[in-house]
């Protein structure tokens, strides 16, 4: 909701009336100047958002004056963990994600109904802008037809899905739904959805947007708070439940100086995002500043912003300038509208003019770079924020090969690490190796949204093709741009036919390879790697390398920047030096080296400016609520309570509700539970709950097969996320996994204790529950990196886990597991699994207190185990609301109750 009544409201003598430079209405606004407080100049900008979405929502009820205080005093109490509620101004939804919340909201109003309750009151009270951004499979290699042909394989296999999110459209009122074919979900907020500033009913406040996908942090590019959490947390919040969130600390990152010529901002995001992982960030906001800001293209900001889960900040921030501006009008924004934001925004000390002097925010902590010193590098082999420049990647990656099995390593024997495998390919020659690309893909939201990078590549594909360069057959390429925009000027600029000539050809709007959408490599290339253990490689322009996500059969997987992408098609090795190596070979027989095909920023600006227009922006979004004839052919119920198939495998009612009652479960100790997983470091989202292609001997596949599903029909665990069946199967599915209780051995297999039987992870898991016995997981650092995923959590509590104890949780996992009522508890700092001596076989005991008003934030629970150790750790319920959530069972029957208790 925009605002409480300002009558309720203590703030209301801040309400006052705003006018442009001509003097004209823009309407009223909550003016934190005339709170008359001098601690808000000190403020960062951030931090002066969440200010004002206090003050206007404060009603002494769910946001208190208190609440203000604590955010006004935010260099003091940002440092004592204290709790503030945070609403949104609004929330998106990507469609894998936004499937699933959609699927509980239909449940829910069942429940309502059981429950005696108005199913009408589960309805978005926060506008909720879903978008179905087509997250194709790249099935069609080399082809001219290849988006038409995906787009029309996506709707054979997701009609049912489709045809649910339209229903939901109707449905659900305050749902702004964008149908499939429009583009990735983070660049249409960026280039459309996004206000910047809202205007409701006459009423001006900050845009502000939390996001069902971790990368929501794109939007900070254009000034715009908002971050990634799971499902459930959208949930709780599009119902107007204020998010509850500790005060964060504020790290400055200024910057100064300017990019040297033929350096690019993907080189820049990887450079930041290792600096910021080495500053730790985990949980904080990060704020950019420095005069180097106005080197930077709104594009290049957004890039950066993008990353900020990869650096592992909650938010990274560029306030609003005049180059924020420039971009809301290049993008299609109305002047009068433009002119409304910079009006607020200055109003509300909310902008930034380089010209004005201006007091410098406080910041937590400082870090700082010289964009001179950025230097062309790419990030990988398995994580995004280990960064290899590219005049030293040669030597890297043979080091890798060497290196014992790990992050950088893969344990090749020294004799092996040479080896040439040589097959014949559809009757050519071709050869394999180490180290040797065979998928190549310009995807993302990353990159793609970025009109320098995107020419970049084309420019580099042009002068390749014009020397005679051409890309092998047996490597996948592949070119999935965020949105319609993209298309319109590589056209324009006559550069995508020479993506297309090296096989960069379109083949869909959507996210592709960076989740694992690659499709399937040509099976005479997958034998030979899987028959000869080859260290196959991925090259992509994505935000996401973690093991087993991108495709099973590469171990190793880069991230580049596009024109990269496309060098290293050509090139079809990662183990090269640029420098010294020639690319190819090209027309007479001549070596070509990276410096003869490598364009000048100069080039690339002059194209983007020349190529880049309005208009484009415009005729894409002008079209976009309409869909296209696939999806506006599909009929939909016209009900508002949806009606269950019991024979879908895509949409199933979930098991949330079933036998939910107004009575509260509260706490209970869990004794004597199994272990059902042991994990070492950085286990993330994607092995927890992979997004990508169904295994055929997985029990998901076993459960598809069994409804009558073909093996092609599968689809991917992303696409069923509507199907709790498919989704508990898929709970630590990915084949990558590495549990210690199997000696180390990969892959989504564990031991069952009582029985010592191998099996895989969820059929273990369900003979621990038919035998009424709790499970753990036992887990080291940053539990749960990555992608932003209600489902790593909701599985992970269907499959009967009551707690998760951890060195450390990423940020949204931990919010996920206590969404879902599961436990999540820490080793004191210094301990671990090894120092208190856990081998896994072990029965343990989590005691605790009998009522949760015995329980308190971050307090100290005792562990026993059957071996006769105990432990201390500590309870990762980091505020009294998430007390309450446990209290209820989890976040949305706390909810479900609080609306049922409203309307008696």
């Amino acid at each position: 909701m925009a605002t409480s009544s300002s009558n309720s409201n203590p703030f209301s003598f801040a309400l006052r009336g705003l006018r442009d430079r001509e003097g004209g209405d823009c309407g009223s606004y909550y003016s934190i100047p005339d709170l008359g407080d001098q601690r808000i100049d000190k403020l960062p900008y951030t931090i002066r958002v969440l200010l004002e979405s206090a003050v206007r929502n404060c009603d002494e009820f769910q946001i208190t004056k208190e609440d203000v205080e604590k955010i006004m005093g935010w260099e003091k109490t940002s440092l004592e963990q204290v709790e503030i509620p945070f609403k949104p101004s609004r929330v998106i939804l990507q469609d894998f994600t936004g499937v699933p919340v959609l699927v509980d909201f239909a449940s829910m109003r069942d429940a309502m109904l059981e429950l005696g309750g108005n199913p009408d009151k589960i309805n978005p009270m926060v506008p909720a802008d879903l978008v179905i951004d087509h997250s194709v499979t790249a099935n069609v290699v080399r082809s001219q037809n290849a988006i038409q042909a995906n787009m029309e394989l996506e709707f054979e296999r997701n009609k049912e899905r489709f045809a649910f999110l339209k229903w939901g459209s109707s449905a659900f009122h305050n749902m702004l739904i964008i149908p499939p074919g429009s583009g990735i979900v983070h660049q249409v907020n960026l280039e459309y959805l996004a206000r910047v500033v809202f205007n409701r009913d006459g009423l001006l406040y900050p845009d502000s947007v939390l996001g069902t996908d971790s990368h929501t942090t794109m939007i900070n590019g254009l000034g715009v708070v908002g971050w990634g959490v799971g499902g459930i947390d959208a949930e709780a919040a599009m119902l107007g439940q204020p998010m509850s969130m500790v005060l964060p600390g504020v790290v400055g990152f200024k910057l100064h100086g300017t990019l040297r010529d033929g350096v690019t901002a993907t080189d820049l995001v990887l450079t930041v995002t290792q600096m910021l992982r080495k500053h730790g960030v985990v949980g904080k906001f990060v704020e950019f500043y420095g005069r180097g800001m106005e080197e930077l293209a709104l594009a290049d900001r957004t890039t950066i912003a993008n990353m900020a889960p990869e650096y592992g900040a909650t938010v990274g921030f560029f306030p609003v300038d005049h180059i924020t501006l420039e971009y809301l009008k290049m993008t299609g924004r109305e002047d009068e509208t433009v002119s409304t934001i910079e009006a607020y925004l200055r109003a509300n000390k909310m902008f930034v003019d380089y010209n004005e002097p201006k007091i410098e925010p406080t910041y937590s902590s400082y870090i700082e770079l010289d964009l001179g010193d950025v230097e062309p590098c790419i990030s990988g082999p398995k994580r995004p924020h280990d960064r290899v420049t590219l005049k030293d990647m040669k030597t890297d990656w043979h080091a890798c090969l060497e290196n014992k099995i790990g992050f950088k390593g893969y344990g090749i024997p020294k004799d092996l690490q040479n080896r040439v495998v040589k097959f014949d390919f559809h009757g050519r020659t071709a050869e394999l190796k180490h180290g040797t690309v065979v998928i190549a893909a310009i995807t993302s939201c990353t990159n793609t949204s970025n009109p320098t990078v995107m020419i970049a590549s084309g420019l580099v594909a042009k002068k390749a093709y014009e020397l005679g360069l051409e890309v092998k057959p047996w490597i996948k390429t592949s070119l999935a741009p965020g949105s319609g925009v993209v298309t319109k000027y590589l056209l324009r600029s006559g550069l995508l036919k020479y993506l297309s000539d090296l096989g960069f050809n379109l083949v869909g709007y959507g996210c592709t390879t960076c989740i694992g959408n690659s499709g399937d490599l040509d099976q005479i290339v997958a034998d030979e790697i899987t028959e000869n253990d080859i260290i196959a490689v991925a090259v992509l322009s994505g935000n996401r390398n973690f093991e087993g996500r991108i495709h099973p059969l590469t171990q190793a997987n880069y991230l580049a920047s596009p024109p990269l992408v496309v060098v290293y098609a050509l090139a079809g090795t990662v183990d090269i030096n640029f420098e010294e190596e020639p690319i190819g070979t090209g027309k007479g027989n001549r070596p070509i080296f990276l410096r003869d095909i490598w364009p000048s920023s100069e080039e690339v600006s002059e194209i983007v400016h020349s190529n880049v227009l309005v208009d484009m922006f415009k005729s894409t979004y002008e079209v976009i609520t309409k869909g296209n004839p696939m999806w506006n052919q599909l009929v939909v119920p016209t009900t508002d309570v949806y009606s269950w198939d019991p024979n879908s495998t895509y949409i199933r009612e979930p098991p949330f509700f079933k036998g939910m009652s107004m009575d509260l479960p509260g706490p209970h100790s869990i004794k004597d539970a199994y272990c059902l997983l042991s994990f070492g470091d950085c286990v993330t989202a994607d092995h927890i709950s992979p997004a990508g292609s169904i295994h055929k001997d997985s029990p998901a596949a076993k459960y598809l097969v069994g409804h009558s599903v073909k093996h092609r029909d599968f689809n991917s665990y992303g696409s069923r996320r509507g199907n709790y069946e498919v989704m508990m199967r898929g709970t630590f599915g990915n084949i990558r996994i590495v549990n210690k209780l199997l000696d180390g051995e990969p892959g989504p297999k564990t031991i069952h204790i009582p029985t010592r039987e191998k099996l895989y992870v969820y059929d273990a898991a369900m003979r621990y529950k038919n035998d009424g016995q709790d499970t753990i997981v036992l887990v080291g650092s940053k539990y749960g990196t990555g992608s932003s995923r209600d489902w790593d959590a909701k599985g992970t509590m269907l499959l009967g886990v009551k707690a998760v104890i951890a060195k450390s949780f990423e940020r949204i996992h931990r919010s996920n597991l206590v969404g879902m009522g599961v436990i999540p508890l820490c080793f004191k700092s210094g301990e671990d699994m090894d120092s208190i001596g856990l081998t896994g076989q072990e029965q343990y005991t989590i005691h605790l207190p009998s009522s949760v008003h015995e329980m308190q934030p971050g307090q100290d629970i005792v562990v026993t185990t059957s071996t006769r150790k105990s432990f201390t750790c500590t309870l990762r319920f980091d505020t009294e609301v998430e007390l309450s959530y446990f209290d209820h069972g989890g976040i949305l029957q706390y909810v479900m109750r609080k609306l049922i208790n409203s309307a008696c």
